[in-house]
C-alpha cells in the first residue's frame, strides 16, 4: 500500500511541475518604476520593460469621440467670452471665420452646447503606482490591467 501512496505523490508532484513549467496565465502585482521608458517591477522579483507590457485603456492615455447636447449652468455677473469659429461651408452662400471676445455681459444667461468632439482621456501611469498584471501563458508578455489601491 505504501508503494501506491508514494506513486500517487510522485505523480502529483510531476503534474504540478509540468503546469508550472508551462507558465499558465497568472495574476501578479507590480509597481511602476518609471514612465518613459515604462518599467514595472513585478513582486520585487523582476523588472519588465515596454516590450514585455501590453497596456489596457485603464492605464493609458487614449482618444475618444463624445457627443454633447446640453445647456451650461446659468452664469450671472459680469464676464467676457472668447470666441473662435467659422460658419458651416456653403450655409450662407459664402464662408466666414471669426475670432475675438464679446463685450462685457452683465445679464444672467446660459449657452447651448451641441455637437461631437474628440477628447483625450489622460489615464497614463505614474511612477510609484501599484498595478495588477496578468501574465500571458508562457510568461513572455504581461497585460497591465488596472491600478490598485487608489
Amino acid at each position: 500500500m505504501s508503494d501506491a501512496v508514494e506513486l500517487v505523490k510522485i505523480m502529483k508532484k510531476a503534474a504540478l511541475e509540468a503546469v508550472e513549467a508551462s507558465k499558465p496565465v497568472n495574476l501578479c502585482f507590480g509597481t511602476v518604476e518609471s514612465v518613459s521608458p515604462l518599467k514595472i517591477n513585478v513582486e520585487q522579483k523582476m523588472t519588465l520593460g515596454e516590450a514585455q507590457l501590453i497596456l489596457t485603456g485603464n492605464v493609458m492615455d487614449y482618444r475618444i469621440k463624445i457627443a454633447v447636447d446640453m445647456d451650461t449652468d446659468t452664469a450671472s455677473g459680469s464676464h467676457v467670452h472668447s470666441v473662435e469659429g467659422k460658419t458651416l461651408p456653403g450655409a450662407m452662400g459664402h464662408d466666414h471665420e471669426f475670432r475675438g471676445t464679446t463685450g462685457e455681459a452683465g445679464a444672467a444667461h446660459n449657452h447651448r452646447i451641441s455637437g461631437e468632439q474628440e477628447i483625450i482621456i489622460k489615464n497614463g501611469l505614474a511612477a510609484g503606482e501599484k498595478v495588477l498584471l496578468l501574465r500571458q501563458q508562457g510568461g513572455q508578455k504581461y497585460f497591465v490591467l488596472e491600478r490598485i489601491g487608489i
